[in-house]
Order: C-alpha cells, then sequence, then structure tokens
C-alpha cells in the first residue's frame, strides 16, 4: 500500500525537474532510484526495557493532556453522551519520506519533520476513536517508504526492526490495562503491524477475548489466507464485536493492480499463496462485510482543503461500494486535496473519507461488545 503513495511523492520530484517524459519511460525503476536508501541495513539499538512508560514514547495517551492530536474533533462533531471505556491502542501510518537515497532505513525518534507528520495523521485518524475510549498512539521507528519498494532483505529487516518497538510499545500498553475492552487501530505501515500483533501476540490468548474490533485499514487482508491466523473473523455487521475491519479506497475508473500484485506476491498468514483469494471488504458506512451504501448514508467526510482553515464535516457526498477486486469504489473522484494518488487511488484519505462513520462503527462495536 505505500508503494502506491510513493508514486505521487516521485511524480513530483519528477514534474519538479522537468522530466515527466523519464518518469514515463522508467516508471518503478525511477521511484526506486529516488525513495530507497542506499546505505546497507544496520540493525537499531534496542530501547530500554521501560522506554514506553516515559509518556515522551507516546504522541497519545491518557496523561498527556495539552497538545494531544487525538483529543481533536472537527467542528460539527455531535457531542457523545457517554465517553465510551475502551482503550484504543492506535499505529500511525509511515510519516518518514526522503528522496535520492540520503534516507536511512528507519526514522530515528527525534526526526522532527517525520514527528510532525505523524502527529498530524493521529489528528486525522485516530481522533474518530476518541467517543470510543482514551487513546494511546506510540512513537515508533517506523520503515522508510523505501523499503517497499525494494526486493532486497533491507526492507523486510526495516520493517521487522519498526515493528519491535510497537510489540514493545502494545506490551507497555497492556500493562497500563490490564482489563476492560480494547479497540485496535492503524492505517497503512501501521496496519502491518497491528496484523503481526494480531498473529504474534493476540491470537490465541486472553487478550484477544478483549478485542472489540480490529481497524486494519489501508493494508491488504486475505480472507482464506490470513484471518484464519488471526484469530477474529471478518466484521460482518455493525453490531458485531470481536471482528476485523478492513478497506482500501479507489475512485472510479481504478486501477489498484499495484495493491494487487504485492498481495499475491507473498503467502498468507496462514502459509497459503494469497493469489486467488479474497481481500477483505468492509463497508465503513455500513460496518458490513461487501455491500454497497449511498453517499446519503455517510455521515461526515473530513474536509481539510483549504489551507490556514480548520478542517470540517461534509456530510453526504462520497458513496462506499466493495468491489470484487476486493477495494472499496468511491464513485467519481472527489476533491481531497493533492494526495489523490495514480490509479485514482485515495489511500491517504481512507479515515477521512468516512470520519463520521467510523466515529459511529466504533461506539456501535464497544455497545455490542457489552451486550447493549
Amino acid at each position: 500500500m505505500a508503494r502506491k503513495f510513493l508514486y505521487v511523492v516521485a511524480a513530483l520530484v519528477v514534474l519538479a525537474i522537468g522530466a515527466s517524459a523519464v518518469y514515463a519511460l522508467w516508471g518503478n525503476a525511477l521511484i526506486r532510484a529516488v525513495m530507497v536508501p542506499r546505505e546497507p541495513f544496520e540493525p537499531l539499538k534496542p530501547l530500554p526495557a521501560d522506554a514506553y512508560a516515559n509518556a515522551t514514547m507516546w504522541i497519545a495517551r491518557p496523561d498527556i493532556v495539552k497538545d494531544n492530536p487525538a483529543l481533536w474533533t472537527p467542528a460539527g462533531t455531535p457531542a457523545v453522551k457517554d465517553m465510551g471505556q475502551a482503550a484504543v491502542f492506535f499505529i500511525h501510518p509511515t510519516s518518514y519520506i526522503t528522496t535520492f537515497g540520503s534516507a536511512h532505513w528507519n526514522a530515528a525518534l527525534d526526526n522532527a519533520e517525520a514527528n510532525a507528520t505523524a502527529r498530524r495523521f493521529v489528528a486525522s485518524q485516530a481522533s474518530a476513536f476518541n467517543g470510543a475510549g482514551e487513546i494511546w498512539a506510540p512513537r515508533y521507528r517506523q520503515a522508510n517508504y523505501g523499503a517497499f519498494l525494494t526486493q532486497g532483505p533491507e526492507g523486510d529487516k526495516a520493517l521487522a526492526a519498526a515493528y519491535g518497538d510497537v510489540r514493545q510499545a502494545f506490551a507497555a500498553f497492556l500493562k497500563a490495562n490490564p482489563q476492560g475492552p480494547l479497540i485496535l487501530a492503524a492505517h497503512s505501515q501501521g496496519s502491518r503491524h497491528l496484523l503481526e500483533l494480531l498473529r504474534n501476540e493476540i491470537a490465541g490468548t486472553p487478550t484477544a477475548d478483549r478485542i472489540v474490533a480490529a481497524y486494519v485499514v489501508g493494508w491488504p487482508v486475505s480472507v482464506e489466507a490470513d484471518l484464519p491466523a488471526l484469530g477474529l473473523p471478518a466484521c460482518a455487521r455493525r453490531d458485531q464485536a470481536h471482528c476485523i475491519v478492513s478497506w482500501q479506497s479507489y475512485a472510479e475508473p481504478a486501477d489498484p493492480s499495484a495493491v494487487v500484485e504485492s498481495f499475491e506476491r507473498k503467502d498468507g498468514y496462514t502459509g497459503r499463496p494469497r493469489k486467488g483469494t479474497h481481500m477483505l471488504c468492509t463497508n465503513p458506512i455500513t460496518g458490513a462485510f461487501n455491500g454497497q451504501a449511498p453517499a446519503s448514508a455517510n455521515k461526515g467526510t473530513l474536509d481539510a482543503r483549504e489551507e490556514g482553515q480548520p478542517p470540517r464535516l461534509i456530510p453526504g457526498i462520497v458513496p462506499a461500494r466493495c468491489d470484487t477486486s476486493g477495494v472499496l469504489m468511491i464513485g467519481e473522484p472527489v476533491d481531497m486535496g493533492p494526495f489523490t494518488l495514480p490509479g485514482n487511488n485515495y489511500h491517504v484519505y481512507d479515515y477521512s473519507l468516512f470520519w463520521s462513520n467510523v466515529r459511529e462503527d466504533a461506539r456501535k462495536r464497544l455497545s455490542a461488545f457489552r451486550g447493549e
């Protein structure tokens, strides 16, 4: 999924140097040359065992009151009568983007630009869950975008290193929340790490019984080759708990070929090939597995196009339909800003397109978890 995001970055670089014809000729080779780090991978020094006991290792957690981006809500957000009592663990997507091979394979924790972008992701994505409970969003030494572009071992090593931090943060999260309902949510690279947590740390453990839902958004999940190893089924309806939600947004006409090819290249978590299996698609408007919903049922798309103005909610402008390819179709292209990707890929806006419905979804699944 991150690979598709890179297309727009590389395209902008090409346009800036007046060489769009070069991109047309060389395509992915140019992207790899620009985005993949050139240095050898160096293993990361382990974090201290108690690193995530420190509030500075978190973008958001309940005791961070000042400048906590997860507490933000857009104007027009309906007030909730009672704050949900779930603990929410959110893993932000990649915010470490560098060019021309000058980067490291993993972001340093003090990288100011990556940290600022991660905070913006927490504000626009994790905030959808703040009506269901208190949000914990760790900082971690995320893999560079270039890790998704190389077929060499460095990319997998960088992702494994990033996952090590996420796993350590999740252990601290569980220690601080030893009982009660849990909501897990992520996007893009974060969702890849969330899948690893589900398989390695949650499936088959008592923690699995505490999961309200896992929102694995912006990363492909195979119904047949992944789900059986994750310990939770696909969410079939909105009033269901103990299940997994996932979607990847495209306008029509869509070209999800790069995602499909990446999805099919490796075996799933069960060990079964993903090729020939179905991608999980949850309709974020209805909360159901597959299906479609009209724009009139979308309770609020987060519009952040106006520079210098706070984002606002606009209802009724984006429909949703799970396609036979496994991706989510949103109808004709809608202007969400400058980061719509080639192939009409709305990856960057997976949460923003359906912000209000995601917020409602989390609260309804929490009610189902409680048997309400």
